[in-house]
C-alpha cells in the first residue's frame, strides 16, 4: 500500500471490496428484501465457523474508490444496501455512508461490534462474537441483535447479549450453518419458551443465491 492508498483509506475515499452484488438478503431482521451488497475485507475477529474466511485478510483484496461504485448502485432497483464484511466498522464509513444517503438510499450494516461506527445507519445488525468484546455504544444504537448458536452454551452468552440491549432491539437466534442438524430443533424450543426471540435461518444458502 503507497502512503497516497493508506491516507484514501484512512478518509474512506478508498476500501478493500472483496465483492459487491444484487441479491436477496437471507438472514435477521430483513429477511425477504432485496438489497445491494457491498463486502468489505478485511476482519480480526476470527470466527472459527466463518463461512467467508476468504475475507480475513485485507490485503488479498485490492483497495478501490467508492465511486466506482456508484453505476451499480444506480442501476440498481433496490434501495437498501449492505455493507458487510469482514468486519466493516475496521473502516472509516462516513463518505461512504454520505454518498450511499445522497443517491436516497438505505444504509443497512452487519458488524460484530468490535469497534466504533462510522457512518449514518438506518439498520445496525449487531453480532456479537466472544472472540472480540463488543464496543459498549452498540447496545444503544442496534436495532437487531443476532446470535449465531453454535452450542447450548451460546443460548446463555445470548441472554447476556439481551440484558445490555436498548428495548426497541430485535432479538434473532440463528442456527449455525455447519451445525444446523444438531441446533436446529434445539433453537426452535429455546425460542418457544423463550418468545422474547425470534428465529433467523441463512434462507439464501437454501436459495443457493449469494
Amino acid at each position: 500500500m503507497t502512503a497516497e492508498e493508506k491516507i484514501l483509506l484512512e478518509k474512506g475515499k478508498m476500501l478493500p471490496i472483496m465483492e459487491h452484488f444484487y441479491t436477496i438478503q437471507g438472514e435477521g431482521g430483513n429477511t425477504g428484501k432485496p438489497a445491494y451488497f457491498i463486502r468489505i475485507g478485511g476482519c480480526d475477529v476470527g470466527c472459527h465457523w466463518c463461512d467467508v474466511k476468504e475475507s480475513w485478510n485485507a490485503e488479498l483484496h485490492s483497495l478501490v474508490s467508492i465511486e466506482t461504485l456508484h453505476p451499480f448502485l444506480e442501476n440498481c432497483p433496490a434501495k437498501d444496501v449492505v455493507i458487510t464484511g469482514g468486519e466493516p466498522s475496521m473502516y472509516n464509513l462516513t463518505l461512504l455512508c454520505q454518498q450511499l444517503k445522497s443517491k436516497g438510499l438505505n444504509t443497512f450494516i452487519e458488524t460484530s461490534g468490535a469497534y466504533d461506527l462510522t457512518g449514518e445507519w438506518d439498520w445496525i445488525c449487531f453480532s456479537p462474537k466472544k472472540t472480540a468484546p463488543p464496543k459498549s455504544k452498540i447496545y444503544e444504537t442496534a436495532h437487531e441483535l443476532k446470535v449465531i448458536v453454535y452450542n447450548e452454551n451460546d443460548f446463555l452468552w445470548a441472554e447476556e447479549h439481551a440484558k445490555k440491549i436498548n428495548s426497541s432491539c430485535k432479538l434473532f437466534l440463528q442456527p449455525e450453518w455447519s451445525n444446523m442438524d444438531k441446533m436446529l430443533n434445539k433453537t426452535i424450543d429455546y425460542v418457544m419458551n423463550n418468545p422474547k426471540w425470534n428465529i433467523s435461518l441463512q434462507t439464501h444458502k437454501f436459495m443457493h443465491i449469494p
